[in-house]
């Protein structure tokens, strides 16, 4: 069989994911980060600093290497973008050193990173559309609001899955991600559920399902992050008009 061409090849390569897209990727590292932690501490083992060290610092790695993506974009300055970029300068230092402390120790100073990394993403899609509204990428208007909500929401980690009796059930924060919306998503192949990988539902019980996004689900929501709503426009006929001299006149005399 006759190889490809090697300029064949170079079409086939995938664009590298937009900074929006590696926060969100950041995210699911810090919620796979997370729940192997908890897996630790649920078992009877005795759990040295080493069992999650090599894994925090892999996490606070991405976290830099999201930083420097983000410096790249070489967006002008604003509070709402260096915020962000400290904040993960923050996420970052808490991976590192969490490497070096206990299970139990070490699962605080990560616990709300996947939600963090969420809400520097929604803040810099903001800011690139706000600047280079001409290239943001094009919204997938196929996703319906529920179904926006439900993708957010397990970005943030909030969303694992699980079956009792025969019948599958989801578990997640408010707004409820229904498994009827969990499995349109799948369907549609924007997310995906990592068998037993998530904490049991009660103490004893089995691992549950956490629920991720996939490659095309990370896009997808990336291109719906924060789009800016319509400016209100002032109705017509309701522009005030000018007060008569005489009432202006007795308008300053008050």
């Amino acid at each position: 069989m006759t190889p490809p061409p090697t300029e064949a090849l170079l079409f086939e390569v995938p664009p590298p994911p937009t900074s929006v897209e590696r926060l969100l990727h950041l995210a699911d590292q810090y919620t796979q980060h997370n729940d192997a932690l908890d897996l630790v501490l649920r078992t009877t083992a005795t759990s040295g600093p080493n069992t999650h060290a090599d894994s925090a610092l892999r996490t606070a790695a991405s976290t830099q290497s999201a930083i420097k993506a983000i410096q790249g974009e070489r967006l002008y300055e604003s509070v709402e973008l260096t915020e962000t970029v400290m904040r993960l300068q923050q996420l970052a230092f808490l991976a590192t050193a969490s490497a070096d402390l206990r299970a139990g120790t070490a699962r605080q100073l990560t616990a709300l990173a996947p939600e963090a990394a969420v809400s520097c993403a929604v803040t810099l899609a903001t800011e690139m559309r706000r600047r280079r509204w001409a290239s943001a990428p094009v919204a997938d208007l196929r996703l319906t609001a529920v179904q926006c909500e439900a993708l957010t929401q397990i970005a943030r980690g909030h969303v694992v899955a699980g079956s009792s009796l025969e019948r599958e059930f989801t578990r997640s924060r408010e707004p409820k991600v229904l498994m009827s919306t969990l499995r349109s998503l799948e369907t549609r192949g924007l997310v995906e559920r990592s068998a037993d990988s998530a904490h049991p539902a009660y103490v004893g019980g089995p691992p549950q399902d956490r629920v991720r996004l996939t490659e095309t689900g990370i896009a997808s929501l990336a291109s719906v992050l924060e789009l800016p709503p319509a400016r209100p426009s002032a109705a017509p006929g309701t522009t005030p008009r000018p007060l008569p001299a005489a009432a202006q006149a007795t308008a300053r005399s008050r």
